[in-house]
């Protein structure tokens, strides 16, 4: 693995540069793909530093403040709400605080680097440097998702390779074996997506008899919503639906969510169907992408 790691580096740097060159063709697309301001959760150490697997929860604000800091996943709860939606099986988390529907927050890989004060490693810290100083701190709109993914291929890389250069990686005691040493037990880490948080409760045996999931499309719940809006409002025109219109309703989904685009096909079903009604509900216009 190390031995690929130069040639990694080359692919991420070469994408790197291609991708700054080429986003400032999508001005449109970073000004109105869910750029209204939100809060931002995401895991952080104690200095700040971007953390994946360990690390706690922080909030930070839409101006950059940070709400709440060093949040411990057994704190999960004291923290986050759910709520029920109407139109949605799927909840709403929320941060209590400002409660429901204000306390909407981001997670994923733009809300983890708005949420650290650095990545901990010197060229993702350069690239993190150079995406503030172009497009502000914190940065709101969805289409960076993209540019901060990339950001955290060069943080990853960098940590890797500090990884397999420790001498502990070699260390052939490394597994441990349990039984059931608590009853219940939570779990919260970085998916790539964003948090994800487990939480179970089992018998003596270690049958699972209750559980709570906090996923990161739950966690974006509220800002998908908003970003969809906000991309028809901006797209959509009032009388006739347009295949570019079409493609960024999807396009701002999968800035949060690239899973869903292969995810959720079903075979012979519709992959997507847009209907533009008018005030009375009368249907004006349909789209469909298979």
């Amino acid at each position: 693995m190390l031995a690929e790691l130069p040639a990694a580096k080359a692919i991420a740097q070469r994408t790197f540069r291609f991708f700054q060159a080429a986003i400032d063709d999508y001005k449109g697309e970073i000004d109105y793909f869910g750029s209204v301001p939100t809060m931002y959760a995401g895991l952080a150490d104690r200095r700040g530093n971007l953390q994946l697997y360990e690390g706690a929860l922080r909030f930070r604000d839409e101006k950059g403040a940070i709400l709440q800091d060093n949040i411990a996943a057994d704190d999960y709860t004291k923290w986050i709400g759910e709520a029920s939606l109407r139109e949605s099986y799927l909840k709403a988390p929320y941060f209590k605080p400002k409660g429901f529907p204000h306390g909407v927050y981001q997670v994923g890989p733009l809300a983890r680097i708005n949420v650290a004060d650095q990545c901990g490693s010197p060229a993702a810290d350069k690239e993190l440097q150079a995406f503030r100083a172009r497009f502000g701190f914190p940065a709101h709109s969805a289409f960076l998702y993209h540019y901060a993914r990339l950001i955290e291929i060069v943080y990853a890389l960098e940590r890797i390779e500090t990884l397999l250069t420790n001498p502990d990686i070699l260390e052939k005691h490394v597994r441990a074996k349990a039984d059931v040493n608590s009853l219940e037990g939570v779990g919260m880490i970085e998916a790539p997506r964003g948090i994800l948080i487990h939480h179970y409760k089992v018998n003596e045996e270690g049958a699972i008899v209750w559980a709570n999931l906090l996923v990161a499309t739950g966690h974006n719940n509220l800002a998908i919503g908003r970003s969809i809006q906000q991309v028809a409002e901006h797209y959509v025109n009032g009388a006739k639906l347009e295949e570019g219109m079409l493609n960024r309703v999807s396009a701002v989904v999968r800035a949060y969510d690239p899973c869903l685009s292969c995810s959720t096909h079903a075979a012979g079903d519709l992959a997507l169907r847009v209907q533009l009604l008018d005030a009375a509900g009368n249907l004006v216009d349909e789209l469909v992408q298979a």
